[in-house]
């Protein structure tokens, strides 16, 4: 099994994109599609301590009930917000990423790399043609 799990939404460019650099490793990690199979609140709590964020800032804005529940205001608590997002999967902002060198939001994608124990095996763009990796598997203007 591997030492690598992605958060995955496969409808997500970003999410599709982080899913490929981790795969350009030679990896193959574990994917867990959230929205299918959401974590549980004590993996909730865990990744979101991981990410070493706000809850707020782990909250997924857009295409999501996040103005219908009106979670932008104050009165709601962290403890409110995870309930919010265990009910509604899809306001769990992706792709998170765990592997043993932390944890991270990816967004934008690239920032997987600062977490792979494995370097890039060669050259990777992203889906909208952006040049991430050259053939030598060194990050470009990052």
């Amino acid at each position: 099994m591997s030492d690598i799990t992605i958060y995955h939404n496969p409808n997500c460019g970003t999410s599709r994109n982080t899913l490929a650099l981790i795969r350009n490793t030679g990896t193959e990690p574990r994917v867990i599609h959230y929205l299918e199979t959401p974590p549980s609140r004590a993996e909730l709590v865990q990744l979101i301590a991981a990410l070493g964020k706000p809850v707020r800032d782990v909250l997924r804005r857009k295409d999501t009930p996040y103005e219908e529940l009106d979670l932008d205001h104050v009165k709601w608590t962290d403890n409110a917000l995870i309930d919010f997002m265990l009910a509604h999967p899809i306001l769990i902002n992706r792709p998170i990423v765990v592997t043993p060198l932390g944890t991270r939001l990816c967004r934008p994608s690239e920032q997987v790399l600062d977490i792979l124990p494995q370097p890039q095996q060669g050259a990777f763009s992203k889906e909208d043609g952006e040049v991430v990796i050259d053939a030598q598997g060194r990050r470009v203007n990052c």
